[in-house]
């Protein structure tokens, strides 16, 4: 058990780091670098044509962007000079000088490859589309530090996929699964980037067995699973890398092979392998420029000797890591360095250098928090600089522009105040059709809240009053008539007396429905199942169900609740002449659900909506009370009406 916890905490280090580096795609060059080079040369030499020279330019920039920037722009450059005459290679210069310049200008990089996108999608040939795909694909990595991993997965799959299998790109639909799965593992969902890479392994192994995409699936893949701990897999994911790059042993995919290698060593944790892998990577990380798998690598050993409490070792390479040029330059890689410097010093009991070290992190991260407002500055400062070079230009327009700027600016002072005018005006009328809302809910809850009482002073005096004065006539009537000495009965008399018992009950029935007696004493369940059963009778069947509603409802609610369901109930029986009615209400949370589906008479909605009788105007009127929401479903000439209706108790 310790020892799982134990791998789990060094994987979880690896992938901090791995994460926390940039996600850039790993250069997508063939094995056979030096074929590969000969080839590219060999077209310049022959002077065939501008455009296989100029292709072949720009082929040879991207090659030496990461080992030789000064090479890298001399290519670019005669490249653009060589495109001159063709259209289609000027849109790709952008897509090239992108890839130049994104180590060191982002903004510009950034600029680059969004002109490539819009450049290229005016032409629709294969070598179009698939420089298109790329150049997205390099424009959201670049728009990722900005926003987001998100924005990266989605520019991959709305856009780079499709665009690459539109013109049945196998290899590099492959190779962008691979990228797409980083992204998804370096945001720790690594069960759905094991299913990328094995989508982009299935993709190329068959018809690219020994290509850099299938080499670049198989270590991604490795790694992915060295976080998900099924070492067996990981070794198998190697063990074809490694023989797909044994006949290349100055391949710049190297670094990335040691560097999964010692992560496999990592999760396996023998930590003598890890070292040997990343001292070798390191190596050749340093003599291609690959900064930040030279940072990984590094941290790799770092990490090993902090589990090893060889503090002075770990801080070596710390150090060694900001003598590191390009990571030096690096604010985040320092970020990085800086915090684990801190924390080094600390274990070493070295305070007063662990404060020192733990300032300058607060120090750099307080910084970055400000760098997307300093991108911004620097932007707008090259603005003002290119502003500043056409002064003089500019100078002999100055009296007509102030002219035309005078003018301009009435203009907009005009439309300013217009604006504000009519911004106060829709405040205005919001306001006051706000208030006169609220005042009509006020007027309307206080005319229910009076109907309510003025039904139960009704109901009270038919039931106390009229109710029992007709009791008290229909039982001296009985007395009367039993006392009667004539032994033959009066059948008028029976029928006066029939009469006034029927008159009786429908009193009560009356004063009941104004006012249920089980409503008060019993709760509202009660009072709907008893409500339901009173409308069952030999032609109409209802049919009630209650699921969760809480007997702690406020007694407004409840009445409301309960009349809402009455005339839902009386508009079916009276109204649809319905014979199967289905009732239910149930609670969910601080909301009631009501619906009553019947088989009765439809109607038109929209004429119902125009002539609203009493009944559905007070079924509106106690939906508003409760802040709810009405839902009607029933056409005219046909059969069945619903009605869904959801309440607020808060």
């Amino acid at each position: 058990m310790q020892k799982s916890i134990v791998l789990k905490r060094w994987l979880s280090v690896c992938f901090l780091f791995c994460n926390f580096s940039n996600l850039v795609a790993q250069q997508y060059v063939p094995l056979n670098e030096h074929k590969y080079l000969d080839s590219l040369n060999n077209i310049i030499v022959s002077k065939k044509s501008d455009s296989l020279s100029a292709k072949a330019n720009f082929l040879l920039s991207d090659y030496w962007r990461l080992k030789d920037s000064v090479k890298s722009k001399r290519y670019l450059l005669t490249g653009k000079k060589q495109s001159e005459k063709y259209k289609f290679l000027q849109a790709a210069f952008y897509f090239y000088q992108g890839g130049y310049l994104v180590a060191n200008d982002k903004i510009s990089a950034e600029q680059a490859y969004g002109k490539a996108c819009a450049e290229l999608a005016k032409y629709s040939t294969k070598d179009a589309k698939q420089l298109l795909a790329y150049s997205w694909f390099n424009y959201a990595l670049v728009k990722r530090a900005e926003n987001g991993y998100e924005y990266l997965i989605d520019i991959i799959l709305k856009k780079v996929i499709p665009i690459s299998e539109s013109i049945n790109d196998t290899e590099r639909t492959a190779y962008y699964y691979t990228q797409l799965g980083c992204a998804f593992m370096y945001n720790a969902q690594f069960n759905k980037a094991e299913l990328l890479f094995n989508k982009s392994i299935a993709l190329a192994e068959k018809t690219y067995p020994n290509s850099s995409t299938i080499l670049l699936a198989y270590l991604s893949a490795a790694g992915n699973y060295c976080y998900l701990i099924k070492t067996s897999q990981a070794r198998k994911m190697l063990n074809r890398a490694a023989e797909i790059l044994k006949p290349y042993p100055e391949s710049i995919q190297y670094p990335l092979y040691y560097y999964s290698e010692s992560m496999y060593y990592t999760s396996k944790q023998i930590p003598n392998r890890i070292l040997e892998n990343a001292d070798k990577g390191m190596v050749l990380a340093k003599a291609y420029n690959q900064k930040m798998l030279y940072q990984m690598l590094s941290f790799r050993k770092h990490e090993v000797y902090i589990n090893a409490k060889q503090y002075g070792k770990s801080k070596n390479i710390l150090l060694d890591l900001l003598s590191y040029g390009p990571l030096r330059s690096d604010v985040n890689s320092r970020k990085s360095i800086y915090g684990q410097l801190a924390k080094t010093n600390a274990n070493m009991g070295l305070m007063d250098e662990a404060y020192k070290w733990l300032v300058a992190y607060n120090k750099i991260n307080d910084s970055l928090n400000d760098a997307k407002l300093k991108e911004k500055i620097n932007a707008l400062e090259i603005k003002f600089r290119n502003v500043e070079n056409q002064k003089k230009i500019e100078q002999l327009q100055i009296e007509k522009e102030k002219a035309s700027l005078s003018a301009k600016n009435n203009r907009l002072t005009i439309w300013l105040l217009a604006a504000v005018a009519a911004f106060l005006l829709l405040i205005t009328f919001f306001t006051i059709n706000y208030y006169k809302n609220k005042n009509k809910l006020i007027t309307s809850n206080a005319m229910l809240d009076g109907e309510e009482k003025e039904r139960r002073r009704v109901a009270r005096d038919l039931h106390d009053g009229l109710g029992g004065m007709l009791s008290a006539v229909k039982i001296k009537l009985s007395t009367w008539a039993a006392n009667k000495n004539e032994i033959i009965a009066d059948p008028e008399l029976e029928k006066i007396i029939a009469q006034l018992d029927g008159s009786v009950k429908e009193l009560r029935h009356i004063a009941r429905n104004m006012m249920p007696e089980s409503l008060l004493k019993f709760g509202l369940e009660t009072a709907l199942k008893d409500l339901c059963e009173s409308a069952n009778t030999e032609n109409t069947s209802v049919d009630f169900h209650l699921y969760n509603l809480s007997t702690e409802l406020p007694s407004k609610i409840q009445f409301t609740i309960y009349r809402i369901i009455q005339e839902l109930l009386s508009n079916a029986v009276r109204h649809a002449e319905a014979k199967q009615i289905m009732v239910q209400c149930s609670q969910n949370g601080d909301t009631i659900f009501i619906t009553v589906e019947d088989d009765g008479k439809g109607f038109d909605i929209d004429l119902i909506k125009q002539k609203q009788g009493m009944g559905m105007t007070n079924i509106k009127h106690r939906v508003n009370y409760l802040k709810g929401k009405l839902e009607l479903q029933s056409e005219q000439n046909q059969k069945g009406t619903t009605v869904n209706i959801e309440l607020n108790v808060t």
